[in-house]
């Protein structure tokens, strides 16, 4: 059984005001055994759509390289933009090693709501990804489980879901995005509003939709 651990703490600037939430990088990140162009920090699989999306969103270049200039590059961003990255899952086990949400097991979650209270100027959590199975959506409903005094309520059931929680008189939004990676690519492509905007721009491809659909909410 492979234990899946996080490699990387959250990264929470002093400043910030959002958190983007995920789960777990792929396992190659635990071992280090990067390719040539991941980046050794959250989110870094070359796979992944994520830094392309903010790239676009905040107008910026950046390096998709395994380089201290690379990793430099991303926190400097998230820093200025008041962004920080705080993911659901400490470590999880494995017995098929890939990045599959659903094939993680036992998975042990960080106290979210302990690192939200040490962090009072955050008052939005964005989820990449939304409630299915071991998604952030997901194990953030299993994290405040039972916590009688937090109840998630909806405000938008349109994609992205909002909801929107109250903590020590605190309110806190939370915005499931479409998840920034391939695989949700065929998900995207299956979307109505998507095929309703390609067919006014047929240049359009999943990147520029999911950038669309973050720019408001990270940028707000």
């Amino acid at each position: 059984m492979f234990k899946h651990q996080h490699p990387y703490p959250p990264f929470i600037p002093e400043s910030a005001t959002k958190l983007i939430v995920g789960t777990l990088p792929p396992p190659r990140f635990t071992t280090g055994d990067f390719k040539p162009d991941d980046v050794n920090f959250c989110y870094g699989s070359r796979d992944g759509q994520l830094w392309k999306i903010l790239a676009q969103i905040f107008k910026v270049d950046l390096r998709f390289e395994n380089s201290a200039k690379a990793i430099e590059d991303r926190k400097n961003l998230l820093v200025e933009n008041n962004l920080g990255i705080c993911d659901m899952v400490e470590y999880a086990y494995r017995e098929k090693i890939d990045a599959s949400d659903i094939g993680m097991l036992k998975p042990k979650l960080r106290d979210l709501i302990g690192i939200l209270r040490e962090n009072p100027k955050v008052d939005t959590l964005l989820f990449t990804g939304g409630n299915s199975k071991n998604g952030p959506e997901y194990f953030f409903r299993r994290h405040i489980k039972g916590l009688k005094d937090i109840q998630l309520k909806k405000v938008s059931i349109e994609v992205p879901r909002i909801h929107q929680f109250v903590l020590d008189g605190r309110l806190i939004k939370t915005v499931s995005l479409t998840a920034p990676s391939g695989a949700a690519n065929r998900a995207v492509g299956s979307m109505g509003l998507y095929k309703q905007m390609k067919i006014k721009n047929p240049q359009l491809d999943t990147i520029d939709f999911r950038v669309l659909q973050y720019e408001p909410f990270f940028t707000e």
